[in-house]
């Protein structure tokens, strides 16, 4: 396993990373999710990324319990989760001070530990003042209820004047953002945020490699049962997905598909390995429905050297057919 420095803060975490989107408390069962988990911890990975809305807060509860039962040294792992949607009655939701310091309390009980090592505002809230939620950030800080503190999927400005207003009062600014980024997904993370880098030293903690699994090809064809796109609660992937057809993503991926058959691996390798090239992601964060998955997709640290400059130049010709949706 690699190891990166979570931007310009002193926290190692690893290259790999695994999360809990979709999969905990709602596509697998425990035990599957148990298995995944010591994977993922035997294989190096230290940092696994959860949040309140994930199935309603089942998956903490399911994270939780089995970090209970395998007692790794707290000193070992990183662990996250995010407060924004936490239920639909008021002050359920949102970054104010009173939901994101009971949110914060309540993922404490649900993943049975004492403090949270990275915790995320999952989503701007045009609602809060940004300096309230700065505020009651750095009041869990300086508890000890978390460490670090970040955003995620929050505008290059909007972490600028959160990390500026934390600067001025004396607060503990944001040290990492949690943005989507892969082949299809490039602009946020390499162009918006490129000043953020060299300015406030920001790490990257990036979900979605794979684009919700359309970088595989499993979709190219049909929706398979069980699949994330199958379900009901993520439509909003599968037409998303259809758009992507219309702009011509199936000759995209099968351009990759070559590409990576030529290094002797599959699209999904090379698509995480492409990810890791960037130097400015800290982690890239993994899903795995089942344990073979997972198992594939850490063979991604194997293609890194692989991708020089050569294979990096042929996929950016392959992606430069395909224009971005923004949604």
């Amino acid at each position: 396993m690699l190891y990166r420095r979570l931007g310009k803060s002193g926290l190692q975490v690893s290259a790999l990373s695994f999360g809990s989107w979709v999969t905990f408390g709602d596509q697998i069962g425990n035990s599957v999710a148990e298995a995944c988990m010591q994977k993922a911890y035997d294989a190096g990975i230290n940092f696994f990324d959860n949040a309140e809305s994930y199935a309603g807060g089942r998956s903490e509860e399911v994270m939780g319990s089995i970090l209970d039962k395998f007692a790794w040294p707290r000193d070992t792992f990183v662990l996250s989760s995010k407060v924004f949607w936490g239920g639909d009655k008021p002050n359920q939701e949102g970054l104010s001070r009173k939901h994101v310091v009971e949110a914060c309390h309540a993922a404490l009980r649900r993943l049975r530990v004492d403090y949270l090592d990275l915790y995320f505002c999952h989503r701007p809230d045009p609602n809060t003042p940004i300096e309230e939620t700065v505020r009651a950030m750095d009041t869990l800080v300086q508890q000890g209820k978390i460490l670090y503190w970040g955003t995620s999927e929050w505008s290059a400005a909007e972490i600028m004047e959160a990390y500026s207003i934390a600067r001025e009062r004396h607060l503990t600014p944001p040290t990492m953002e949690q943005p989507q980024y892969n082949m299809l997904k490039r602009h946020k993370v390499e162009e918006e945020f490129k000043r953020l880098y060299e300015t406030i030293g920001l790490g990257t903690t990036v979900w979605s490699p794979l684009a919700s699994g359309i970088l595989t090809g499993k979709y190219n064809e049909s929706i398979p049962e069980g699949s994330r796109l199958s379900m009901p609660a993520y439509d909003f992937i599968k037409r998303r997905f259809e758009r992507m057809r219309e702009h011509g993503v199936i000759e995209v991926l099968d351009t990759l598909k070559s590409i990576a058959h030529k290094l002797g691996i599959e699209v999904p390798q090379l698509a995480i390995a492409w990810c890791l090239k960037n130097e400015n992601v800290s982690t890239v964060i993994l899903g795995a429905s089942r344990l073979d998955q997972l198992d594939e997709n850490l063979k991604a640290l194997d293609v890194l050297e692989s991708l020089d400059e050569e294979i990096m130049g042929e996929i950016d010709i392959a992606l430069s057919r395909f224009v971005e949706l923004n949604d």
